[in-house]
């Protein structure tokens, strides 16, 4: 199919908080445009992302993955969930981890147990042995698990040497690289061990920058001691935060013909091949324009949403606008959210004259308050976000769904 990119942008303002820490404890940073600007991490906003599908109800159980070390007893639960019968019986615990272990081991992936968990089972009676893992992080649909699952039971007579048949093991292997999540299919999956498994990621997210400078600031803070008596003063602890506030420009690319050769036909054989990549986009716009990181969100309660939303579809490369801000927006008069619009409504009809394709470009605005009246002409202003995920949806589905 022909390339088409989507182009997700967002402005955000952000209180004092601290949701994406360094090493040191300190608010991620940058410098961009010769000063200091505050960054929230593309790995943290991907997180957010992914959390949002499952806690917010975006997507079914079915079209999400998970991404666990605890593979093996992942499959032995979906194992032991199977009502039995004549051909497979009730299986114990051990049983199931057997099985699960072979099963994984048998699609490439490399299983042990941990020598930590080793140790303290010996250490103390009567304790069940620690199940196998995954070495590293694995990220595997729910189809994918009951799937191996299933060929587990398949040899369950004889595990060791069901899967010394190479056309069994290769069955582990195509159950583990076909039937991929929305999750995988949008962030990919990479498998060191097993190259041929592995996903390319159909969206790349970019670190988010303030669009102006950002110095970081400490607070001091003590809690007192509620039994402290009247002549025991002082603190019963204190201690100090860093914090930042900042307005962020946000960006997103999702490349819809990766995404559409991931995902396949869906969850349903007689699926047209545009139902799980519109279900898969929806999600991931509305999951990326409303989660939040939430790192010391306790401390600060930074619940915002964005100012300003800009989505565009085009079939040329993806187009990020961070440019518009390679001079720092320094709004003596106060804010920065009318400056930033200004910049990005002056700036996107440049770039997309210079190389933009007008003719396959279509865009949307979903914006709050006058502060973003400058991004009213940018393009079709949608009246809420889901406004905005269903008509980004349709106009997905009429490309893939156009005759060759």
């Amino acid at each position: 199919m022909t390339r088409m990119f989507l182009d997700i942008h967002a402005l955000q303002t952000v209180p004092p908080s601290n949701i994406n820490r360094d090493d040191t404890g300190a608010p991620k940073s940058a410098i961009y445009g010769g000063v200091p600007r505050a960054r929230v991490s593309s790995q943290a906003w991907k997180r957010a992302t992914r959390t949002y599908f499952r806690d917010e109800h975006l997507l079914e159980p079915s079209e999400l993955g998970v991404r666990t070390k605890k593979i093996v007893e992942a499959v032995a639960a979906r194992i032991s969930d199977t009502p039995s019968s004549e051909s497979v019986p009730a299986l114990d615990r051990e049983t199931a981890l057997s099985l699960a272990d072979e099963a994984v081991k048998a699609a490439g992936l490399k299983t042990e147990v941990p020598k930590r968990k080793a140790d303290a089972a010996k250490d103390t009676d009567n304790r069940a042995a620690p199940a196998p893992e995954a070495k590293y992080l694995v990220f595997l649909s729910a189809r994918q698990l009951d799937g191996l699952a299933r060929l587990a039971l398949e040899g369950a007579a004889d595990i060791t040497t069901f899967f010394k048949d190479k056309d069994n093991k290769a069955r582990a292997k195509q159950i583990a690289d076909t039937l991929h999540s929305v999750d995988i299919a949008l962030f990919g999956r990479m498998v060191a061990d097993v190259a041929d498994i592995g996903v390319d990621a159909a969206v790349q997210v970019a670190h988010a920058l303030s669009v102006h400078r950002v110095d970081i600031e400490s607070d001091y803070y003590t809690a007192v001691d509620d039994e402290n008596t009247d002549e025991e003063t002082g603190a019963g602890m204190i201690g100090t935060v860093d914090f930042n506030s900042a307005t962020l420009y946000r960006y997103a690319a999702v490349g819809i013909h990766q995404l559409t050769a991931n995902l396949g036909q869906g969850l349903r054989d007689d699926a047209s091949r545009s139902t799980p990549v519109r279900r898969a986009v929806e999600a991931f716009v509305h999951g990326f324009v409303a989660s939040l990181p939430t790192g010391k969100i306790n401390t600060f309660g930074h619940h915002t949403l964005p100012d300003a939303v800009i989505v565009t579809l085009r079939s040329t490369r993806p187009v990020s606008y961070v440019s518009a801000f390679e001079d720092p927006v320094r709004s003596d008069a106060g804010g920065h959210v009318r400056e930033a619009c200004e910049r990005l409504a002056a700036y996107i009809p440049d770039i997309e004259r210079a190389y933009g394709d007008t003719d396959t470009t279509t865009s949307w605005v979903l914006r709050v308050g006058p502060n973003t009246a400058p991004l009213a002409g940018i393009g079709s202003e949608m009246p809420n976000l889901t406004a905005l995920t269903t008509a980004v949806g349709q106009a997905i589905v009429e490309q893939l769904e156009k005759p060759a």
